[in-house]
């Protein structure tokens, strides 16, 4: 059990236990594209994917960083009365993907901010290199740096499928260079892409544990309207693996039980607006109460995370 009292480790009061502080994230779009959207590795980008669908509205490219900064902290302002630092998390898109020049200038100028303590920046496997790591490794020096990469899925027939442009192997390379370079790495996976059973889902834990991460974003599966993958569900929704509600939460116990311990579990679920989404099974139910049913499943269960590998509660 962790010291929250959860059967998991819980990212609660994460940054506060390793940097001695509340820190909130505060979203920025940098304006940044993806390479299988510009025809690099691919067009169309991912199947599951709008954008516009996870940020804020202060969030919007083109406008100064600075000015998104001041937007996003008066916004969790009003929320988080006791958050008094922040970190800019560069999340929209692939936000490795330009020169290494180009990216000191925009990280170094989200830094500058005078409440900012470090950033936070989501990317993809193949949008980082040696330089570009290099350049993360310094700048952790003096301020928080993190990493967090959208692997998706564990299966390369999966990747293909949804257009990511990347398969698992480059995913298991980007995440070991950025931890040897002693930057805490973040990992996003989504459960319930086409073609995977629930069995296939827990069996990529097992690589989830192989691999140096820090913590884990797991989301499920929602179709959002005009994408390819809306499109898909609609001719072949039996390739789907589709949990109701009971049967999710059933299904995260399990996973948590086979993920080692010392993982931290940052979300276990995504929320889209409603009016982003095609459909909406579990009716408007918040992450708050999503957790309040895992905390409940996992007593009556009686599981707790890495319990599967022999792990102590």
């Amino acid at each position: 059990m962790d010291n929250t009292g959860k059967r998991y480790n819980a990212f609660t009061g994460y940054f506060k236990k390793v940097y001695g502080e509340r820190l909130q994230k505060v979203v920025i779009d940098a304006g940044f594209t993806c390479p299988n959207r510009d025809g690099l590795v691919g067009v169309g980008g991912c199947t599951f994917c709008d954008n516009a669908a996870f940020h804020p509205g202060y969030s919007v490219p083109g406008k100064p960083l600075s000015q998104q900064i001041d937007e996003g902290i008066e916004f969790h302002r009003v929320r988080y009365r006791n958050a008094r630092r922040f970190l800019a998390y560069f999340q929209s898109f692939s936000n490795t993907y330009a020169s290494a020049s180009r990216l000191e200038e925009l990280y170094r100028e989200a830094l500058s901010h005078p409440d900012v303590a470090g950033i936070v920046i989501g990317t993809r496997p193949d949008c980082v290199d040696e330089e570009k790591l290099d350049l993360l490794q310094t700048l952790a020096k003096d301020n928080i740096v993190i990493v967090e990469y959208g692997i998706e899925s564990c299966y390369d027939k999966t990747l293909a499928r949804v257009n990511r442009g990347h398969d698992f192997a480059c995913a298991q390379r980007a995440v070991r260079m950025t931890a040897e370079r002693g930057i805490p790495v973040g990992a996003h996976f989504i459960l319930g892409l086409p073609g995977e059973s629930a069995q296939m889902m827990l069996e990529g834990a097992a690589l989830i544990n192989e691999l140096p991460l820090k913590s884990v974003k797991f989301h499920q599966l929602q179709i959002v309207k005009g994408t390819a993958m809306e499109r898909e569900f609609a001719e072949n929704p039996s390739d789907f693996e589709c949990f109701t509600l009971d049967e999710y939460i059933d299904f995260i116990c399990d996973l948590l039980s086979r993920l080692r311990p010392d993982l931290y579990i940052e979300r276990i679920a995504g929320e889209v607006p409603p009016r982003f989404v095609s459909r909406t099974p579990w009716g408007l139910i918040r992450n708050a109460e999503l957790l309040h049913l895992l905390d409940k499943r996992l007593e009556e269960r009686d599981i707790w995370q890495g319990k599967a590998l022999g792990a102590s509660l």
